[in-house]
């Protein structure tokens, strides 16, 4: 197995704001974005998806979430229609009208309640890098996750070829080329991350760190067995690691950054067996970490 070619490696620990600040600020806006960088994050993680019209879309749910959407009407979201307001199937135009911050969150009782929408991926790029320049803030990088999943095929999200297509165009577009080596692209879905390396290595994507989301049972060397090459980052769910699975894939040369750790100890612990990084919903919480 051939790796994806790590350009840049990434800060010593790499602390990724989950959603931008998920438990601070509405997730996946540009608020939230934002603050993460106030907060010293070194990675902004986030989510994509694409619309009818072909855009790159920051969303984690492929619908209007009822937990937080309100729709342009000014009415919550119902949660029976939630699964019927699907991206996919909208413009952007009109996605761009529904309010997905303002309802707050019950699951995080500390996020602010503030009046966001979904932003275009391009818009996420040009605000965090003008706020970082007139911030004087630190360098720092993408995670940006494809939401994609083979049962949603031309459902809910376009097949593999075209998402990765339509995804690295705006990266390209957006990103000088020194900073398109500052990019993750992850993905639970193993055909969209294959998709990506043969788009690099045919010379038609930016070469970017790959990394596995991973969320079953299956062992790393499995995991590593069915996607066929070995990616620059493994990115399980938090429990689901080990001292040794750690160990392991260092010896791989894999760099291990688990989701989505929210408590100080789990922290601490997870840091002491040594992960690259984390990715975390407060990143307040891991200060002086």
């Amino acid at each position: 197995m051939t790796g994806s070619a790590l350009i840049q490696p990434p800060p010593a620990f790499d602390l990724q704001g989950h959603r931008g600040c998920r438990g601070l600020l509405p997730e996946n806006t540009l608020p939230a974005f934002l603050k993460a960088l106030d907060l010293g994050v070194t990675t902004l993680e986030m989510d994509v998806v694409i619309s009818k019209d072909n855009q790159v879309v920051v969303s984690h749910d492929p619908y209007f979430n009822a937990a937080f959407s309100i729709a342009p009407d000014g009415k919550p979201v119902d949660k029976k229609d939630q699964k019927n307001l699907v991206l996919y199937r909208m413009n952007y135009d009109e996605i761009k009208r529904y309010d997905v911050g303002s309802a707050g969150n019950a699951a995080y009782p500390e996020q602010l309640k503030l009046k966001a929408y979904k932003p275009l991926l391009s818009e996420v790029i040009e605000q965090a890098e003008a706020y970082r320049k007139a911030n004087n803030l630190p360098l720092f990088s993408y995670n940006i996750e494809l939401k994609s999943e083979a049962s949603e095929y031309n459902k809910s999200q376009p097949e593999p070829v075209v998402f990765c297509d339509l995804v690295q165009a705006i990266l390209k577009k957006h990103l000088l080329p020194e900073r398109l080596e500052r990019v993750t692209i992850q993905s639970f879905d193993f055909t969209v991350l294959k998709q990506w390396k043969k788009g690099a290595d045919e010379g038609k994507y930016p070469k970017v760190r790959l990394s596995a989301l991973v969320e079953n049972l299956r062992s790393p060397e499995k995991n590593l067995d069915v996607l066929g090459f070995k990616p620059d980052i493994y990115s399980p769910y938090y429990r689901l690691l080990s001292q040794h699975k750690i160990a392991w894939l260092h010896e791989q040369g894999i760099k291990v950054i688990p989701w989505t750790i929210n408590q100080r100890d789990d922290m601490n612990r997870l840091k002491g067996w040594g992960v690259d990084g984390l990715i975390t919903d407060y990143p307040d919480r891991a200060s002086g970490l």
